[in-house]
């Protein structure tokens, strides 16, 4: 195997229009065939993810405090004013619509990353193949979730960070800057990545230039970038729930690698091989091998040392299942994009004559665990396990529609814990300000106190992780939190309680006593 020619031509513009073209009407015919089948939300995330770009503008106090803080923000501003249209909330049409316009622009940024890196328009094609084939990141782009997004901002900053590091640090400073940014507030595993792409820039730029304090110099200014973007995130964090940082609370420690970091290490490489195939990444594997040869081999080919920093996004994942994170094949789906780039690099290290057989068999090795559409995709399979209990819900959906008598009405609920139901509520015509959130800010410590003053219902989820906030407050020893309210009905996990006029006025002389 022979390291890849330097890059002595632009991507070719029919190529790039064959691309963008091409994986349009994939993404159209997919997310066609997701929505017939009923799976475009049934991920609980999805609704979540609709309901915090929604609430910015539908909340009992809206503002920029619901913009979250456990989230990353970027995906719910894009989709803060379209999810005010109520069918596209209810649908999440507009959100679905930026995802696949993010699936098409990261096939055509792979192909301009992969020939820039390469020259090489098979290695190209190959890395379009591996990415616009994976059952997994085609059921993503026709969701309302955030990978996505994150794909097409990580291969934009890997091929912008390139392009800085061949101008010798001097050019595309801002383009590179803002990728970078927009991948640190879309989603925690851009920030390793970043990290990555910095230090491995910088690293080239002071073996290139001969003097390490220019390039740390040109790559603080490249870093100012995304450090701003993560501090100006830790300060919302700060103003929205008081930390500067969230790390935990919101996941029970289960994860039999827990502590382990070598069993962890194990399910992300179980998980990456189970999301895009064996031969996949074995092909990757030889293509960071090609990289590696070339950068050693020829000093003018170090840039193509850049593309291995999209191997951090491993780093979120392994360090989620070593603190005990329950283990979600999702999160390793995010490597696509580099398993897709390193199947390009090593298509490119071919002799040229061998690089359209490369091609078929990258194409081969992609379809040979699953089709495109396959219902046994880990990711279409994790989208419906919620699905059974959303019929179940039904129970609790129907108590709720006969017995909402007044605007007036509230439902203390969590939304930490069933912000999808509350999305799924939307076709039944309850908007989110008919729901008291932890969103409300200091006013959901006052309402917690005494909830008969102040709502007509509220609604605990009972199973979920031993039970959410409210149920732990009801079930606490001596607890008084649900005097004054009946429960009505139940279903799904979830418990219904309504006020009760005779127990509240009972509880509040008590209370007053």
């Amino acid at each position: 195997m022979t390291p890849p020619a330097p890059p002595d031509t632009r991507p070719d513009r029919r190529l790039l229009w064959a691309v963008g073209g091409l994986t349009a009407l994939v993404s159209l015919a997919t997310a066609w065939h997701y929505d017939a089948a009923g799976l475009a939300l049934s991920h609980y995330d999805a609704k979540g993810h609709l309901v915090v770009a929604r609430r910015i503008f539908d909340s009992l106090t809206p503002g920029w405090r619901q913009i979250g803080a456990v989230w990353l923000p970027l995906p719910h501003l894009l989709n803060a004013l379209p999810s005010q249209v109520d069918a596209w909330y209810r649908t999440g049409a507009s959100a679905i619509l930026l995802s696949m316009a993010c699936f098409v622009f990261t096939n055509v940024t792979l192909a301009r990353l992969v020939t820039a890196v390469t020259g090489s328009l098979a290695g190209a094609a190959a890395a379009v193949i591996v990415f616009a084939s994976d059952p997994n990141v085609l059921y993503l782009q026709s969701t309302p979730m955030t990978e996505p997004l994150l794909f097409a901002c990580l291969a934009a900053a890997a091929l912008a960070t390139y392009r800085w590091v061949e101008s010798g640090g001097t050019h595309g400073v801002v383009r590179a800057g803002l990728w970078m940014s927009a991948a640190c507030w879309t989603r925690y595993e851009a920030w390793p990545v970043t990290a990555a792409l910095l230090a491995l820039g910088t690293l080239i730029l002071a073996i290139d230039l001969r003097s390490p304090a220019e390039a740390l110099r040109r790559g603080l200014r490249l870093a100012a970038w995304p450090t701003g973007a993560i501090l100006l995130f830790t300060v919302h964090s700060r103003a929205t729930i008081g930390e500067w940082f969230t790390t935990g609370g919101f996941f029970v420690p289960e994860n039999k690698a827990l502590g382990k970091p070598w069993l962890a290490a194990s399910q992300v490489v179980w998980g990456l091989i189970a999301v895009v195939g064996q031969w996949p990444v074995v092909i990757a594997a030889l293509g960071i091998a090609a990289t590696l040869v070339a950068a050693l081999r020829r000093p003018s080919r170090r840039a193509l040392l850049v593309a291995l920093a999209l191997a951090g996004t491993a780093a979120l994942p392994f360090y989620a299942f070593v603190s005990g994170h329950p283990f979600r094949i999702r999160y390793m789906i995010v490597l696509a994009v580099a398993l897709s780039a390193w199947n390009g690099v090593a298509v490119a290290s071919l002799p040229r004559r061998l690089r359209g057989l490369g091609v078929a068999l990258v194409a081969v090795a992609a379809l040979w665990d699953a089709s495109p559409w396959a219902a046994t995709a880990p990711m279409v399979r994790e989208a419906q396990w919620d699905r059974p209990n959303i019929t179940a819900r039904r129970v609790i959906t129907d108590c709720l529609v006969r017995g909402f008598e007044r605007p007036d009405h509230k439902i203390l609920a969590s939304m930490g814990s069933l912000a999808h139901y509350m999305q799924e509520l939307s076709a039944d015509g309850f908007a989110l300000d008919d729901f008291v959130h932890e969103g409300i800010g200091d006013l959901w410590g006052q309402f917690l106190l005494r909830p008969s003053r102040h709502v007509e219902w509220v609604l605990f989820n009972e199973y979920s992780e031993g039970g959410d906030e409210l149920t732990k407050l009801r079930t606490a020893p001596g607890s008084t939190f649900a005097d004054g309210f009946t429960r009505v009905c139940e279903g799904a996990g979830l418990a219904l309680y309504r006020r009760d006029p005779v127990g509240q006025a009972r509880h509040l002389d008590t209370a007053s006593d």
